[in-house]
């Protein structure tokens, strides 16, 4: 979006990425070349060090930075030991503007001692420090996220703020206007006026609970009431799936692109995510659809004012009486339907997000 913006962009990033089904994987060799959204890529190498890909130290990161001559620098994540060579880069040019995202918490990082005492009360606090005289605004992704960069990290509040994460306006308009949910529901037999509950991401053991809702949509006993779970699962899990899994009023129709789960969301009429939290979280936020998701603290950003109902045990009972409670009441959901639309849809655009990113 900032390249939409008429901004001249560049990526250096690292040989980190994801495969055809979503899960993250190394590329074999550096590279330069040019994206589908007409953006000069450059992938940097990991050092042939010990743990250079733990401590993120790269090969000729000083000289991409050179190359690239930026004006604006967006760190994604200040935990990478290269950040001396960002530093040194806009020490050398001051009108240089700096911006750093945080991803992490303790929902993701920091869960055993040598990780919060160590890596990140030392290493990456030290990273942050190192850049944090040169940088304009420090943003956590998450409320849990803020609170790690003032916690952990020792970041000025005064430099850090909240910058959510969400959803790409192309695609929501594009769902919008060619009636995807239709064409959903006909593919998976669900009727026009049936209830269609939609659950994805990555099915993991911190999302066990997703085999929660399978079962407790399976109790609900109107026949118009359906739900559709896609998402790659791991292993150990997916006999559990597929046993809750009857292709009537459950469905699991496994992996979907990132780009399509916005169709797949689309057609529902209320998203669940009854696990840890994710991305796609504000992408539905973003879509304008009510959520029933987990009360994690420092996650409830999602929140407008009624747009969505939050889960505090991890129960078949407590997931069913919401359902049931957003299903029979029609004034509720309407309500939910409402604030989704005309807030959601604004404050989780990515347009509206890049702009507020470096301050336009």
């Amino acid at each position: 979006f900032h390249k939409k913006a008429g901004y001249d962009v560049e990526i250096i990033a690292s040989l980190v990425s994801f495969d055809e089904n979503g899960k993250s994987c190394f590329l074999e060799n550096d590279s330069s070349y040019i994206n589908e959204y007409d953006i000069p890529v450059t992938r940097l190498k990991f050092k042939k060090t010990i743990f250079s890909k733990r401590l993120r130290h790269y090969e000729g990161t000083n000289e991409a930075i050179e190359k690239a001559k930026p004006d604006i620098i967006f760190i994604h994540g200040c935990q990478f030991v290269d950040m001396k060579y960002v530093r040194k880069y806009v020490k050398q040019n001051p009108k240089v503007r700096v911006y750093v995202d945080n991803h992490a918490d303790f929902s993701n990082s920091a869960r055993n001692f040598l990780s919060i005492n160590i890596l990140h009360k030392v290493i990456w606090r030290y990273c942050a420090k190192l850049i944090e005289p040169y940088t304009t605004k420090f943003y956590g992704v998450l409320p849990a996220r803020v609170d790690f960069l003032k916690n952990i990290y020792k970041v000025p509040k005064e430099k850090v703020e909240l910058l959510v994460m969400g959803a790409d306006d192309d695609k929501v308009k594009e769902v919008k206007e060619l009636g995807v949910k239709k064409e959903i529901r006909e593919k998976y037999n669900i009727k026009e006026d049936d209830f269609l509950i939609i659950t994805g991401g990555k099915i993991d053991n911190a999302k066990r609970q997703i085999l929660l809702l399978m079962q407790a949509v399976k109790r609900i006993k109107k026949e118009n009431v359906k739900l559709i779970v896609f998402g790659s699962v791991i292993n150990e899990m997916k006999d559990e799936i597929n046993s809750l899994a009857d292709d009537n009023k459950i469905q699991y129709i496994g992996w979907v692109k990132s780009e399509d789960s916005y169709t797949y969301f689309a057609a529902s009429d209320l998203v669940v995510f009854p696990g840890r939290h994710s991305v796609f979280w504000e992408q539905v936020a973003g879509l304008g659809i009510p959520m029933v998701v987990k009360y994690w603290e420092g996650t409830t950003h999602v929140d407008l004012g009624g747009n969505c109902e939050f889960l505090y045990k991890d129960s078949i009972n407590e997931i069913h009486d919401i359902l049931m409670n957003i299903i029979d009441d029609k004034e509720k959901f309407n309500k939910m339907k409402n604030i989704a639309e005309s807030k959601g849809i604004r404050y989780f655009s990515y347009n509206e997000i890049s702009s507020r990113a470096i301050d336009i």
